[in-house]
């Protein structure tokens, strides 16, 4: 958490006449919308405004949560984002460690005169103004909620918050079943749930939204799962061509690569898909127990994350990314 000292300045960059700018990561999921949300609801409990600006858009599935649809994407309204940013005089950066992680607002961000205060559980956070950065923690919806206490501001806590936040928390932990997952974070949800957070609403809204794509590929992918390296790999992938056959719509691919990791023994799966624009190839990594998928995802595929989920990217073809892909699990014995 903040130091006493820093959350005192904090306090005093928190008024009416500072313009208060939200940022998250590119391809935002639900702790990025989630914490960016429920903190500007907070900000807007203590009579303050503020504008929630993303890289790019985000899935349907996320557009349920309060004002989640006056969001500014950055890629439909590049001058908008740009002149908010540029004005701002107190930027929230959130679930993010690097602005290189924000694509273009990066460089904006960099420029930008406002103080940058930092609210994330991410691995080696760069520099900011303030940094709260704390990689234990499950989602940054927590240390949202964290933060709020901090400010001693835990009584402002409505619906909306809570529901936000509740999200976050929820899509982060994989539904509370992930080991980061504490007895703190099901004390917070505890409360949320208390503040008007239903989680049958929320989990109906989130989760409960297949479209026929979404089923088609995903019975594509189950249907040629691959298990590698004596049982403990497992491999899914989808090619351009089938997410364009399918009609992909963003969002439609959150998950699969769990139901890799749901096989008895594995215990790490990797999902490979093709950019349905440029020529690399995304990856999405999961894993239990001490298997470090952060590690590897940095030494191998330019990525990076938590130890138990990460992402990567690779721009060999999807035939020879899958195939280095297992010659490095093998030289690692993973």
């Amino acid at each position: 958490m903040f130091t006493p000292a820093e959350l005192l300045e904090i306090k005093q960059l928190l008024v009416p006449e500072n313009k208060i700018v939200i940022l998250t990561h590119y391809n935002p999921d639900g702790d990025a919308i989630g914490s960016s949300l429920g903190l500007k609801h907070y900000l807007k409990a203590k009579g303050l405004e503020a504008e929630v600006v993303v890289p790019n858009d985000f899935p349907k599935f996320l557009k349920w949560m309060p004002e989640a649809k006056k969001n500014i994407v950055g890629e439909y309204k590049r001058k908008i984002a740009f002149d908010i940013i540029n004005e701002a005089d107190v930027i929230f950066c959130l679930d993010f460690n690097s602005p290189a992680r924000i694509g273009i607002l990066g460089d904006w961000l960099m420029r930008a005169k406002a103080k940058k205060i930092l609210i994330d559980h991410h691995q080696q956070p760069e520099d900011f103004d303030f940094v709260y950065s704390d990689t234990v923690i499950p989602a940054t919806c927590q240390m949202v909620y964290h933060f709020i206490e901090a400010m001693n501001d835990e009584d402002l806590v409505n619906k909306d918050i809570a529901e936000c936040l509740y999200t976050g928390i929820m899509t982060d932990t994989g539904g509370f079943r992930f080991r980061s997952t504490s007895a703190t974070t099901h004390r917070i949800v505890a409360n949320l749930i208390e503040k008007g957070a239903d989680p049958s609403v929320i989990t109906s809204n989130t989760w409960d939204t297949n479209t026929v794509s979404r089923l088609h590929l995903l019975a594509l992918i189950l249907g040629r799962i691959e298990v590698v390296n004596d049982g403990k790999v497992a491999v899914l992938y989808l090619t351009r061509k089938e997410l364009q056959e399918y009609g992909f719509q963003k969002g439609d691919t959150e998950g699969f690569v769990n139901y890799g990791l749901s096989i008895v023994g594995v215990r790490m799966a990797a999902f490979f898909m093709e950019d349905l624009y440029e020529d690399f190839i995304k990856i999405s990594f999961r894993s239990k127990d001490e298997v470090d998928v952060n590690q590897f995802s940095r030494k191998y595929f330019s990525g990076g994350g938590h130890i138990n989920a990460a992402g990567g990217k690779s721009m060999e073809s999807l035939p020879d990314t899958i195939e280095t892909f297992k010659s490095r699990i093998a030289e690692e014995n993973l």
